[in-house]
């Protein structure tokens, strides 16, 4: 069977017995009905696995036992942010979920003149801790051991003017772009893509991006949905230039 890879936001280190998630500790619990002694993978983010096994089934604590460390080398050697127009309910779930999948580093949630979804302070953090829950099972699943960062949502050009990131490419996905991926021969510092949101982006949102130095770019001839759009350039983008 395969072994449960659990993330744990807590120090991990040989020896230590830790105290899994209460969602963690019912799944491999309740549902796999696994025994004392069962082995675990825990990571924390720190890019490394610590293989544990269990050490107490009591009713409302599940812990573990860390009983080994090793380093997992599966980050993608290209360095890829997406830039996301906030897309309504579970899109934007299946967006984040697919995207750690494929190997981005950075996520930025961005607010445009055509996000339909409307985000006050309080909203905005039960949807951070959301998300980054959505994060960390995307990992668990895909065998990542470093999380993508995952920047709080802002307006988009609050998000260009504090834009300090002059190495990565700066690529802006357009229906009506110029230019394509095999413009780019090579991408030796990543690149950094921003998607629009259901509507795409505004006149205004397009002329804010080219004046911070982005390009235009078209994945043929289709007009793609923003749950879609992101996705396929990063796996274009992995394909041609990463690991994929």
């Amino acid at each position: 069977m395969r072994i449960p890879r659990i993330y744990i936001d807590q120090d991990l280190r040989h020896g230590r017995e830790v105290r899994l998630p209460d969602q963690a500790g019912e799944h491999v619990a309740r549902v796999l009905r696994l025994e004392h002694g069962a082995p675990l993978i825990l990571f924390n983010g720190d890019g490394r696995e610590f293989d544990a096994t269990l050490a107490s089934l009591a009713k409302h604590a599940v812990t573990a036992e860390v009983v080994g460390v090793r380093e997992a080398a599966r980050e993608s050697p290209l360095q890829l942010t997406l830039v996301q127009g906030i897309a309504r309910g579970e899109k934007m779930d299946w967006i984040l979920q697919k995207a750690t999948e494929l190997g981005v580093a950075r996520i930025v949630p961005i607010v445009t003149e055509r996000t339909e979804v409307k985000l006050d302070e309080e909203r905005a953090g039960r949807r951070m801790a959301h998300w980054a829950q959505v994060i960390a099972g995307a990992c668990e699943q895909s065998g990542r051991a470093r999380l993508p960062a995952l920047e709080a949502p802002q307006r988009m050009d609050r998000w260009l003017a504090a834009l300090t990131d002059t190495a990565a490419l700066r690529l802006a996905l357009l229906p009506e772009g110029d230019v394509a991926l095999r413009h780019f021969p090579q991408m030796e510092n990543g690149a950094t893509l921003a998607v629009g949101p259901e509507g795409g982006f505004s006149e205004n949102d397009m002329a804010l991006l080219k004046q911070a130095g982005f390009h235009g770019l078209r994945l043929g001839p289709r007009i793609l949905r923003t749950e879609t759009a992101g996705l396929a350039a990063l796996a274009a983008l992995q394909s041609r230039f990463g690991d994929l």
